[in-house]
């Protein structure tokens, strides 16, 4: 290339260089520019502003609270003048009235705290000097439970049941997870590794944007409380990742099966009982009273096809010995339970599998089959979670009177 083209290429890229000469954007105004410029990338792949909805996407929302802010400060208004081509800060539709008390962007700001490289999107969150008015509002500090004796017997019942087995602990992944009409009283959580009790829930009411709310009365085990909103208890449950926001399930749902099935049930599965003929001395010596408990979705036959080459069968044929077929039934669920019931005469042995690896098979269990068909009638009626089988009586007891 001649001298003279590089000095035509100077010229053209001169404006570009006195501009990056001056560069006196503070980091600040460089997040600010980077979110509008987000807000800009939007409206071109929807052709449309962002808005405000519990029902759309966060980012969008986030998109709307930010513009809005833009619009209202004529600092920034002025610092983004130069890049808004498509007219945004002096559009005429404002979402939102950025006047009320009750815009919902530390709502996100909340749900999206966990979100990598969210410091741009939190840049804002300074302008908002009536923040601190409304989470005082909304969420109440926690304090001591001056009757927490009624409580704690029931916590500690709660916390005794999902050490058995008996509940369950359901971590929450999406808001959509969890709805306001499944927080009701009596129903526990866990939130911040602390089981929390829904002990009273007050009078509904309509907040200033025509949504649902109440105020709940929540006890929590380590002997405090709250009173706080539903939608923020809610939402208390979506962001608290690093110590699991669950639901704990309830065991008084009704019975797992019944005797009858109606005609619009689904087969959802079937418990079956097996017996090894494997010629191991320990398995020989206990083969009446040695089965294989489990529940599969699919067919019998096919599960066990192939138990001669299955280190959880002992590395040997089986026979089916009985099987109970379940309607409308969460198989998981149904087969931990009986797997609690029986733990305690839990099979313990060492088999090879066909490349010499030990492997410690285990839904073996030494169990009379008569108890098997007594505890599938309790699963049916419902009384199982009540029981858990003696190995010393060789029968089902109550909770807690097991010799083991």
């Amino acid at each position: 290339m001649s001298e003279i083209d590089l000095d035509e290429l100077r010229a053209e890229l001169s404006d570009f260089a006195e501009s990056e000469k001056k560069g006196g954007r503070s980091p600040r105004d460089e997040r600010v520019i980077a979110g509008f410029e987000e807000i800009q990338r939007f409206v071109e792949k929807h052709g449309r502003l962002p808005k405000h909805g519990e029902d759309l996407d966060i980012f969008e929302r986030l998109y709307a609270v930010r513009l809005d802010r833009l619009r209202t400060l004529p600092e920034f208004r002025s610092l983004l003048a130069a890049l808004d081509h498509q007219g945004l800060l002096a559009g005429g539709e404002i979402i939102v009235d950025v006047s009320h008390e009750a815009i919902d962007d530390e709502e996100l700001l909340a749900e999206l705290k966990d979100i990598p490289d969210a410091g741009s999107i939190t840049e804002l969150h300074h302008v908002r000097k009536s923040a601190d008015k409304r989470a005082a509002e909304e969420i109440a500090n926690r304090a001591v439970c001056e009757d927490f004796e009624v409580f704690k017997p029931l916590i500690e019942k709660v916390q005794r049941e999902l050490q058995s087995g008996v509940r369950e602990s359901i971590p929450v992944q999406t808001m959509d997870q969890i709805k306001m009409a499944e927080i009701q009283k009596g129903q526990y959580f866990i939130v911040g590794g602390q089981v929390a009790y829904v002990a009273e829930v007050g009078e509904g009411f309509r907040t200033g944007y025509d949504r649902r709310d109440s105020r709940l009365r929540i006890i929590y085990d380590n002997g405090t409380e709250s009173n706080i909103l539903m939608r923020s208890f809610q939402r208390s449950l979506y962001p608290d990742k690093e110590q699991a926001g669950r639901i704990i399930t309830n065991p008084d749902a009704g019975p797992l099966f019944a005797d009858e099935h109606d005609a619009d049930d689904l087969a959802s599965g079937t418990i079956y009982v097996l017996r090894s003929k494997s010629d191991n001395p320990i398995v020989a010596a206990h083969r009446e009273v040695l089965h294989k408990i489990g529940v599969t979705g699919g067919k019998i036959g096919t599960r066990v096809a192939n138990a001669s080459l299955d280190p959880t069968f002992l590395m040997a044929e089986v026979e089916v010995v009985a099987t109970y077929v379940l309607y409308n039934v969460n198989r998981v669920k149904l087969e931990n339970l009986i797997h609690r019931v029986f733990d305690p005469a839990q099979l313990d042995i060492e088999i090879k599998d066909r490349f010499g690896n030990p492997i410690k098979p285990r839904e073996w269990f030494l169990v009379p089959l008569f108890v098997v068909d007594e505890a599938v009638k309790r699963i049916k009626d419902g009384s199982i979670t009540q029981f858990v089988y003696d190995p010393m009586a060789a029968r089902l007891v109550k909770t807690g009177l097991a010799n083991v």
